[in-house]
């Protein structure tokens, strides 16, 4: 019987093959990863505005992180700006120019009582109390012209928000060092005569979010005594109705910004500091205490 022959498959055509199984493999292997990463796009797409709406938190964190990096953002378009002047105190107008809108993305209406307290001639020293990186908002709202921040000297480390700062005039201290912090200040204390500047600062020296207000540190009045200048009290309203870190709660709200009437140095000498210190935060301490148990709305004044 004859042999039946079978037809012989060679080594290059066993290679032929492979190599033309390869290609539909790997387009094969593309589509899936394609279609992986696009389910995962659809996934997240999905969740993201469901966190968003039934999570507190996730809300909390999602504006907290479009905040800061909106100012970062803001940061890098003003720094050009402010080049053009150098380290300037006349600066702070465009970084308030380019903040002010920040409270409509919000919903954070503002309503500022006292302005005419603000109608001083001369320099003079702005105290206000300190709850939050929100604060910047209410800040913005009536910073006086040819006004500057005293900050803590890590801020200027802070990527194009510190650059900016430093351009816009911003006063660092180093908080941790007595000598230096006592040397920035008898600087300030002359260039707000000589240049004619007027200066925001935090007393309490940290944020605050226990609904009341620390103790404050005296290096604000220090500088308000050496300079012989006034003590003008700012406060603001507890956020607490629309904003609580601790609760990871961030939702729309008004905040009222109260300008005190100024506090005269003119006479004094740093043995009155103590005396002064605790006089100012008593009457911040009041007017905290109304604000806050007034209803969202509730008061005279303007909306802005």
């Amino acid at each position: 019987m004859p042999r039946q022959k079978f037809p012989r498959f060679h080594a290059g055509m066993s290679s032929n093959v492979v190599k033309a199984a390869s290609p539909l493999a790997s387009a094969v292997t593309g589509a899936m990863e394609l279609s992986v990463a696009q389910w995962l796009l659809v996934v997240c797409l999905v969740a993201f505005p469901l966190l968003y709406e039934w999570s507190v938190s996730f809300k909390y964190f999602c504006k907290m992180a479009f905040y800061n990096g909106w100012i970062l953002t803001l940061a890098i378009l003003a720094i050009p700006i402010c080049a053009v002047r150098g380290r300037n105190v006349e600066n702070m107008k465009v970084l308030q120019f380019m903040l002010l809108h920040i409270k409509y993305l919000y919903g954070i209406k503002i309503e500022v009582r006292g302005w005419e307290n603000f109608n001083i001639k001369e320099p003079y020293v702005v105290v206000s109390n300190h709850q939050s990186s929100l604060d910047l908002l209410g800040m913005m709202e009536i910073l006086p012209s040819r006004c500057v921040p005293i900050a803590k000297r890590e801020l200027m480390y802070a990527g194009t928000a510190g650059l900016a700062c430093w351009l816009a005039g911003v006063i660092f201290i180093n908080r941790k060092k007595t000598d230096d912090a006592i040397s920035v200040m008898t600087e300030a204390a002359e260039t707000m005569l000589k240049e004619d500047v007027r200066v925001w600062v935090f007393p309490e020296g940290t944020r605050n979010h226990s609904g009341s207000l620390l103790p404050f540190k005296r290096g604000a009045f220090h500088l308000a005594v050496k300079a012989q200048v006034p003590v003008i009290p700012v406060v603001m309203s507890s956020y607490k109705d629309f904003y609580c870190k601790k609760e990871r709660k961030f939702t729309t709200g008004k905040c009222t910004v109260r300008i005190l009437p100024g506090v005269h140095t003119k006479g004094l000498s740093s043995d009155d500091v103590p005396e002064l210190a605790d006089r100012v935060r008593g009457m911040m301490l009041e007017a905290f205490s109304q604000m806050s148990s007034e209803r969202p709305g509730k008061g005279p004044g303007g909306v802005h």
